[in-house]
């Protein structure tokens, strides 16, 4: 049986049996991330290119298009390519280079969300001191501790999950290197179970943000309920209602995947949930938040009305 000195490859889940499958996957895949790509590219654009668009919100959104853009990024284009050349191969360099930065991107993402949640009940809650509490200084100190959290989380996790000996074989059960299908090929008892404390208390952490996120939108609710302008509650409640269903399904998915019994787990099941958290949110969130708000959607139709007259 192998160790993890002697492992230099891992064989990832294949998609299809047949080519004929693994080239609609493959199509299916290109599509999904094109999409993801002209979204989020359009968003980030639009926001660093548009003064109008210079607030806190809009700074906090553009960080998260580059976050959605770097964690599909991390997955898919390895995938696609496994699925046009009818490979499984990722090098362990390489498995160890995907769960560094959708670690990353991913602990980025979660702090950046309640930090956006936070924006949301300043400027509803306590709209009379959002410009002190939210001014240029604090947003750019908020963004860098979401991914300096990001960064720290995804160092401790990828030294730590691939410092622990490899023994059962080299097969991942899943589309790109999962920490919770590596931790499977351990042959230590003593260092799965620590990885194992370290995962549960990193989900403890994201169920903590959560709970904020929840909290602060409750607020927010309230307050809203007592606007006399129905303009305004509406204008409120299709801002925190989408962030809060896009929210729950990454933190929900997430926790699944690494909570549930043994015996309710397949293969399909892990492609499902893992998909469900690592590609559906970087897809749908360009949409959420540029369908949501007229602002955003003028200044889209802007640039897109510039790129094609030149």
């Amino acid at each position: 049986m192998p160790n993890s000195s002697s492992i230099s490859e891992f064989l990832l889940l294949a998609l299809a049996d047949t080519r004929q499958l693994q080239l609609l996957h493959f199509w299916l895949l290109l599509g999904i991330y094109l999409a993801a790509l002209l979204g989020n590219g359009l968003i980030s654009t639009a926001v660093a290119c548009h003064h109008r668009l210079h607030t806190p919100m809009y700074f906090f959104l553009l960080n998260l298009a580059l976050l959605d853009l770097g964690c599909i990024s991390t997955t898919l284009p390895k995938a696609m390519a496994n699925a046009l050349w009818d490979t499984r191969h990722i090098s362990y360099a390489g498995c160890a280079a995907q769960v560094f930065f959708l670690l990353l991107f991913f602990g980025a993402e979660i702090s950046l969300l309640t930090i956006m949640s936070y924006d949301r009940y300043v400027a509803i809650c306590k709209p009379l001191h959002y410009g002190t509490l939210m001014d240029s200084r604090a947003c750019a100190s908020m963004a860098a501790a979401a991914w300096g959290t990001g960064l720290l989380y995804s160092l401790l996790h990828t030294l730590n999950t691939f410092s622990i000996p490899l023994c059962q074989h080299n097969t991942v059960d899943q589309f790109f290197c999962e920490v919770a299908q590596i931790l499977k090929l351990s042959c230590s008892k003593s260092d799965f179970l620590r990885e194992t404390v370290n995962i549960y208390f990193s989900l403890c952490l994201i169920f903590g943000c959560f709970v904020f996120i929840v909290m602060s939108d409750v607020q927010i609710f309230r307050a809203v309920l007592r606007m006399p302008s129905e303009q305004g509650r509406h204008k409120a409640f299709s801002t925190c209602l989408p962030h809060l269903a896009m929210v729950s399904l990454l933190d929900s998915t997430v926790m699944f995947a690494y909570l549930k019994p043994p015996s309710i787990s397949s293969p399909s099941m892990d492609l499902v949930v893992s998909f469900l958290y690592s590609v559906v949110p970087p897809v749908m969130n360009p949409l959420i938040y540029s369908m949501r708000n007229q602002e955003l959607k003028d200044e889209l139709w802007k640039l897109l009305s510039n790129c094609v007259l030149k």
